[in-house]
């Protein structure tokens, strides 16, 4: 991450992804909407050179991201504004507020985001900064795939910062 690069209108976080095909959605993503993308270790797979040629992630080098150590180094950054996207919160997205700069995080795939992160959420940003995706079965399947949440949220975030200045033929950001 440059930090002389312009700041993004999003920061879209992966509390320690697990699984490299949604990683490099997400990344893919994040480019095309300019977000910034963060990656908190462990991570379940590698980030090297070679590893992204062998996984086809050929625009990888135009991707604003970073990396984080843990979720206590990550926290440490202090981001002013986070959204934690989990099954576990009534509020949805739709009734979030975002503004430029927002965080949105997500947790693992498999558990989602841990006990210790919610709580930071609560004290740091309170309870109203979980929110989830709506889905009318909820029983049956359980949570979406996690790079069809961020897109979803991540386009969600982007309609209500631009609102109906985003126009397609004049391209983004506008």
């Amino acid at each position: 991450m440059d930090p002389s690069s312009p700041q993004p209108l999003l920061h879209l976080v992966l509390d320690r992804p697990e699984i490299p095909n949604n990683t490099g959605n997400i990344g893919r993503t994040a480019l095309a909407v300019g977000a910034r993308l963060h990656l908190i270790h462990p991570l379940g797979f590698e980030l090297s050179e070679k590893a992204c040629r062998r996984a086809g992630l050929d625009y990888w080098p135009s991707l604003d991201w970073c990396e984080h150590e843990s979720f206590d180094a990550y926290s440490r950054t202090r981001p002013p504004r986070v959204w934690l996207f989990t099954t576990k919160a009534e509020r949805l997205h739709w009734d979030a507020d975002f503004q430029p700069g927002d965080h949105l995080l997500f947790g693992r795939e498999t558990r989602g985001a841990d006990p210790e992160v919610h709580a930071w959420i609560d004290e740091f940003h309170g309870p109203d900064r979980r929110i989830r995706l709506p889905m009318v079965r909820r029983t049956e399947a359980r949570s979406l795939n996690l790079a069809t949440a961020v897109a979803a949220a991540a386009y969600e975030a982007l309609r209500q910062i631009r609102g109906s200045d985003w126009r397609a033929d004049r391209g983004f950001p506008g």
